[in-house]
């Protein structure tokens, strides 16, 4: 009996240890992308995501002026619209990381006039 209650007990530990595993090696695999390369955070960004591949998971850094811009991730309609939804959270360090969800994720800075001069991105992350 004693060797049947150990069993169980060490089944336990290694599922613990399975599962800490699995949560490592997920935050192993996530990448880290700084938005706009050198330039930072800026106007005319839409190509910036082109070419890359984004997993849920990946960090964006956006390096930028926080005295003039900023980074509110928004829905699809603020994105299209350049507007700000209510509960938009609004990003204001000048060296923010955003952890993407799964799916599309939409960036804009909502200083007035500098969305529509193209400083949005939206990031498909797989």
């Amino acid at each position: 009996m004693a060797q049947g209650r150990g069993s169980a007990s060490q089944a336990k530990v290694t599922v613990a240890l399975l599962l800490c595993l699995l949560v490592y090696l997920e935050k192993v695999d996530a990448a880290t992308y700084t938005v706009g390369g050198s330039s930072g955070w800026t106007f005319n960004m839409a190509t910036w995501p082109q070419e890359k591949r984004f997993m849920a998971g990946d960090v964006l850094v956006f390096n930028y002026d926080a005295t003039i811009h900023n980074v509110v991730a928004v829905n699809r309609g603020g994105y299209t619209g350049c507007t700000t939804p209510a509960g938009a959270k609004v990003y204001k360090s000048g060296k923010d990381q955003v952890k993407l969800a799964k799916g599309l994720n939409f960036f804009i800075c909502n200083t007035a006039g500098h969305c529509e001069s193209g400083m949005k991105i939206a990031i498909n992350a797989v």
